[in-house]
Order: structure tokens, then C-alpha cells, then sequence
């Protein structure tokens, strides 16, 4: 029975589901991560079950962010072990298609983009600009950035190729009336609907135009000179004239593509461009050594996945239909070979019909043009994130949709997040980053180095938060009242730079007035929202300190990993926003922002820890002698099984200095040595 005016917020524990020990087999399959409710939220593959699912129970803490979101969502996994990783392969993607389980990279386009197609089932088969999804029976050719491009090029190419470009409904209104439509009597269409050409000579032109399109121009053009030679020699000049101008248009279109691979490679030439929350793809597909398309687009990684994870998702979705006949490439150009390479070459290779080659190109022309690529994608995630924080409108939006969702009487001007890191409550830091008009302010940024319990207790992520929260408001609380005329020059931050210093500090973190401006520093600016990453415990620890220290006019939320649920203070139940929200959004951002700030800092400190040797605590020896003495014995085991004799031999060290490093190396056996 729960208490009256309490709730109890039930978190799935991954430690409440995991599978008994032994029970996973150690063979390939395919398992699916369920939600409560017992729908399907990720689908995954793996070569041992047992080590992959087993990666997914380890300490919480040491997850990715995102996968953290997904195993906490999670109420149980199940599996199917296969025979062959190309089976699970084929199991995965059947699976993706069936549940689109919402914690799988999908890669979907962020536009419709054009194809040439051709209806090659049809008894006269018809040229024309097709979007959407793939249909059996059509042949396709692109994609094209425009479909004006396709046009231009339909427009060169039915000169000599004059095919059926109609609908249906105007190809059967001309054969009833008798006369053929205007493309018709402009000589860009055969006529087929009138007879002046059969079935059989019809299908002969668009297999002529098919070939050129596949690749094989060379054939078309020196037949055609030929023919034109000859129509020159039997005095045909307007035939010969006719030819000419073929010839010149079908150079015209091969000028529209680019020749980049000289020795007819027909591959697909994929890059990947990523940051912690999102990867942007771009393809280029190359037929017969020129680029006949290009296609990319923004996803968003719900997971922690590698580059080689990422190449293994966008082939398993990209090529897995059956639909199209040109969709597998001879080869693929990838920029990271994933662990199941083999395998997915083998599958690849099956819906070809062909063998299919998957490497990472590492020199020459296919190097050049994996770069040319990789460049393309980077610029692409760039103006993605511009086009999102750059426009006024949409971060007028996000800062609308925030107020209205947490009940503020204006917008959020000034946003700073706060998150907190550790590992089992060693070097415990926070983070806090600062946004202002929807905007990052890097120079804002700030970094606390947690000091600790006083009374030695250890340190968890509330008291963290409580702690950080305190010094932060203390602070301004303090610079908000009256400022005496002449501050103490011990209070003035030298710069603004959000480096820690020492004691755990930043600069910026002092009181003070800027002795060139007299403004107030800018850490004395009050936030108009307070974001911290976490749930309700969160929410109510760093409300408490505000509470304490009488702030009331800052509001206050957290946004929590599992459900991105936005908690306020003393609330029962989260504010839910829409997943495609600009407001959601905003806090995305800043909550992954502040998390990252936060894990470079902790890593930073663990790594200057983890530097730290014996020689630190000898008193006397400073930096400058110590790198001499490593730099002299080459290592510190060396150091230790030296004499003081030897020692000694190093510049600057004198005897009692040789004794006090052999001490710190070798306390037990030391005073032997000396």
C-alpha cells in the first residue's frame, strides 16, 4: 500500500531481466530488446549472443547515454540463434521491417528524391520522373539531386532515343484518334501509339537507352560516328547532319556526368559525418567510373555505434529490398569495415546475384573520392544544424514551446544545463553550459571539481548536484546585492576562460565587477531556467537548494535519458513532449551538451590522476629534475633498481635527494640501498 500524497516511479532495472547465467548460447542470432508493454525497441545481431547481450547487463553507469536509455526503457530480451551470420542478418533486417523498433538507426531520407525509371514490364515501356518506394518490374536510374535534371537530360537523349515518355491515358487517346502527340511530330518520340513503330522495335529503343544509362556510352557514340561516316560517303547530308547533332547530344549528357574513377568501377562511394547525437550519410553512386547520383541525409544515433556500426546499418537498410534492380553496387566504398564484413559481403552479394567487394579505399583516385565524400558529409550535418539553431523562427519556437510546456510567464532567454560525472564516486565533476536565444555560449561554460562530504562520506550524484547547485547560486547571491566601490584584487577573475583552477574553481566563478566595464561578470547573470540531467530525485535535490538559498525567481526542470521525460519540482507525473518538438529539442541538446562537457573534464582529471607517480611526493624534486631523472633512466622500474650513485650522476640531484627518490620507489628496501 503506498503512501498517500507519495508516488513511486518505477524504473525497469536491467539487472531484473538479464537472463540467467548460461542460458544464452555462444552461437550467432538475433535478439530483441522489449519495452513493458512488450513492444519491440531494438532489434540487434551478433556472432556470440552470450558476449553481446552480456555487454548490455554491465554497469549502468559505464553504457553509452543512449544505450543507457534503451536497456532502462527495456523490460525484457529474447533471441533466435541462427546457423550462419548471414542469416542473422537476413533475421535482423526482416525484424527491423516488421517492428521499426524506435531505438534502431533508421535511415530514411529527409527528402523524396527523383529517379529516372523505366517501366520495362509494361508491352511498351515508358520513360518518366518516379519517386516513393521501389516498385518490381521498373528499372531505375539516379538518384538525381532535381528532377528538373532528369527532364534536361530526358530532353537530350530522346533525339536518339525516342521512347515512350506519355501516361497511360494520353498513349491510349492518340492510338483511338490516330495522331500521335507533339513529341511525336518533333521526332522525340517513336509513335508507338499509332504503329509507326512495333512492340518489338519499341523495346529495342529502350533497351539502347537503358545500356547507355548503365554505362556503356562508348558503343553508342562510335556506332553512331560510324554511321554518320557513312552517311557522308553515300552523300546523305541531312541524314549525316542528324547524326552529328546525336552525337553532340549524347556528349552533352555525358558532360552532365562527371568522369571521377577512370577504369569503369561501379561502386557506391559511402562517408559518414557524426557527433554524439547525431551522423550524417552521403552516397555517391558511381556507374562505369561516373558519378550517376547522389543522395544524403541526417540520423540520429540512438545508440553508441562505431563508424563500422554505422556502415553495417546503412547497408542492412539501404540493400535489404528486393525492389529496384540497380540497388547493390559490384562495390561498396565504405569508410570503416564493420566486425560482420565477411558475412555482409556474402549477403550483399546474394540480393546482387554477383559477387559484391566491401573495402575502405587507401590510396589513388577511389581514396580522393572517399575524401571528396566524407567532405560532402560534413558539410551536410553542418547546415543541419544551422538550419535548426541558426533560424530565428525555429528557435523562437523551441524557447515558445518551453514556456508554454512548463507554465513560464515569458521564454527562457538564458538556459544553463548542469550534468554530473563520476565513476563509483571517484573524481566526481559537473558540468555546466549556458544557452542564450536557443544558442550555445561556449564562453559561459563552467566546470566544478566536486570537493566532497565533509564528514569523508561518499559522494553520489544528488549530493553532487545539491553541491554544484549551491556554489553556483550561493555565488549569485551573493554579486546580487550592493557591490562595494573597490573589490579586493583577489576577487577579480583574471579572464573568462572555463578552465578549473586548483581548488576546483573557474575563474569566472568569482564575485566581483569587471574593473573595465563595471558590469557585473557574466556567471552573475540568473539563468531564466535551470535544465539538470536526471529524473524527479534530481529535480527535487537541486529544488531543495534553491529553496534553501531563497532563489524564487529561476525556474527549474530535468530531462531524463530513458523516456526524455521533463520533470519539474514537486511534481507526481513528467511533462510529456512530442518527439519531433522543437522544445524537446532544445533540451536535448543542452542535456547531451552539458554531459559531454562533463565526461572531457572527467576524463582529463582521470588522466592527469592516472600520471601522477611516487617521484609527486619527494619533497624538493620539482618538474624540471624529474623529467631529467625519467629522461636519464628511461622508465621508473629502471629509477627504482638504481643506486644512489647512479643517481647522483644526473645533474642537479645531489645524494639526500637521491636517497628521498630511492625512499618514495622502494620504502621497504630503501635504507639497504643507502
Amino acid at each position: 500500500m503506498s503512501v498517500p500524497g507519495t508516488t513511486v516511479v518505477v524504473v525497469p532495472d536491467p539487472s531484473t531481466y538479464r537472463p540467467a547465467p548460461g542460458t544464452i548460447p555462444d552461437s550467432p542470432g538475433v535478439y530483441r530488446f522489449r519495452d513493458p508493454a512488450g513492444r519491440v525497441i531494438y532489434v540487434g545481431k551478433a556472432k556470440s549472443l552470450r558476449s553481446r547481450l552480456n555487454s548490455y547487463f554491465a554497469d549502468v553507469w559505464s553504457l553509452h547515454a543512449r544505450t543507457q536509455q534503451m536497456v532502462t526503457t527495456a523490460g525484457s530480451v529474447d533471441w533466435v540463434t541462427v546457423g550462419t551470420e548471414v542469416e542473422a542478418l537476413q533475421l535482423e533486417f526482416s525484424w527491423i521491417k516488421e517492428f521499426d523498433p524506435r531505438f534502431n538507426v533508421k535511415y530514411r531520407d529527409d527528402k523524396s528524391y527523383p529517379f529516372l525509371a523505366v517501366t520495362v514490364n509494361e508491352e511498351f515501356p515508358r520513360l518518366q520522373v518516379m519517386r516513393g518506394a521501389k516498385r518490381k518490374g521498373v528499372r531505375y536510374f539516379g538518384p538525381y539531386s532535381h528532377a528538373w535534371a532528369i527532364r534536361e537530360t530526358l530532353d537530350l537523349l530522346l533525339r536518339v532515343f525516342p521512347a515512350r515518355t506519355c501516361s497511360s491515358g494520353v498513349f491510349k487517346r492518340s492510338g483511338q484518334v490516330g495522331r500521335p502527340c507533339l513529341l511525336g511530330y518533333i521526332g522525340k518520340c517513336s509513335a508507338p501509339c499509332v504503329g509507326r513503330v512495333s512492340a518489338e522495335e519499341h523495346r529495342k529503343i529502350v533497351d539502347d537507352f537503358c545500356d547507355f544509362m548503365a554505362g556503356r556510352t562508348d558503343t553508342f557514340v562510335k556506332r553512331l560516328e560510324r554511321d554518320m561516316l557513312q552517311a557522308s560517303e553515300e552523300l546523305e547530308f541531312e541524314r549525316a547532319a542528324r547524326l552529328r547533332d546525336d552525337i553532340a547530344a549524347l556528349r552533352r549528357a555525358m558532360e552532365k556526368q562527371t568522369v571521377v574513377l577512370g577504369d569503369g568501377t561501379d561502386a557506391d562511394v559511402v562517408a559518414f559525418a557524426e557527433d554524439p547525437l547525431e551522423a550524417a550519410v552521403q552516397v555517391f553512386h558511381v556507374r562505369d567510373g561516373r558519378v550517376r547520383g547522389q543522395r544524403g541525409w541526417v540520423v540520429e544515433k540512438v545508440e553508441g555505434l562505431s563508424t563500422g556500426d554505422l556502415v553495417h546499418h546503412f547497408c542492412s537498410q539501404m540493400y535489404g529490398g528486393s525492389e529496384g534492380e540497380a540497388d547493390v553496387p559490384r562495390e561498396l566504398l565504405v569508410p570503416a569495415l564493420p566486425e560482420d564484413s565477411d558475412a555482409l559481403a556474402d549477403w550483399l552479394s546474394g540480393h546482387r546475384g554477383s559477387r559484391v567487394s566491401l573495402r575502405v579505399p587507401q590510396r589513388g583516385d577511389k581514396r580522393t573520392l572517399m575524401e571528396t565524400v566524407a567532405r560532402n558529409a560534413g558539410e551536410s550535418l553542418q547546415r543541419h544544424k544551422l538550419r535548426r539553431a541558426g533560424d530565428l523562427t525555429t528557435r523562437n519556437k523551441a524557447l515558445e514551446e518551453i514556456a508554454e510546456a512548463l507554465g513560464l510567464d515569458s521564454a527562457p532567454l538564458r538556459i544553463e544545463c548542469y550534468d554530473v560525472s563520476q565513476i563509483q564516486g571517484t573524481d566526481v565533476v559537473a558540468s555546466m553550459v549556458v544557452f542564450e536565444d536557443g544558442l550555445a555560449r561556449k564562453a559561459e561554460y563552467r566546470r566544478f571539481a566536486i570537493r566532497g562530504n565533509p564528514d569523508g562520506s561518499g559522494m553520489d550524484d544528488l549530493s553532487a548536484m545539491s553541491e554544484v547547485m549551491r556554489r553556483r547560486f550561493a555565488r549569485y547571491r551573493a554579486q546580487a546585492g550592493p557591490v562595494a566601490p573597490s573589490a579586493p584584487p583577489a576577487l577579480v577573475a583574471p579572464s573568462a576562460s572555463p578552465e578549473p583552477d586548483e581548488a576546483g574553481e573557474t575563474p569566472g566563478e568569482l564575485p566581483g565587477i569587471d574593473p573595465l566595464t563595471g558590469k557585473p561578470r557574466r556567471f552573475a547573470y540568473p539563468p531564466q531556467l535551470v535544465v539538470v540531467d536526471g529524473g524527479q530525485p534530481q529535480v527535487n535535490a537541486a529544488a531543495a537548494v534553491l529553496a534553501e538559498l531563497g532563489v524564487t525567481d529561476v525556474a527549474l526542470c530535468g530531462l531524463a535519458k530513458r523516456l526524455e521525460e521533463v520533470w519539474l519540482p514537486g511534481e507526481d507525473f513528467p511533462v510529456i513532449l512530442p518527439r519531433t518538438s522543437e522544445a524537446l529539442y532544445l533540451l536535448q541538446r543542452a542535456r547531451d551538451e552539458a554531459h559531454r562537457f562533463a565526461i572531457t573534464f572527467h576524463r582529463q582529471r582521470r588522466a592527469k590522476r592516472m600520471t601522477e607517480s611516487a617521484l609527486d611526493s619527494v619533497a624538493g624534486l620539482g618538474e624540471t629534475r624529474r623529467k631529467a631523472l625519467l629522461r636519464h633512466f628511461g622508465s621508473v622500474k629502471r629509477l627504482a633498481a638504481a643506486t644512489p650513485e647512479e643517481i647522483i650522476e644526473v645533474p642537479g640531484i645531489g645524494r639526500r635527494t637521491a636517497e628521498a627518490v630511492l625512499a618514495a620507489l622502494n620504502p621497504a628496501d630503501a635504507p639497504e640501498k643507502s
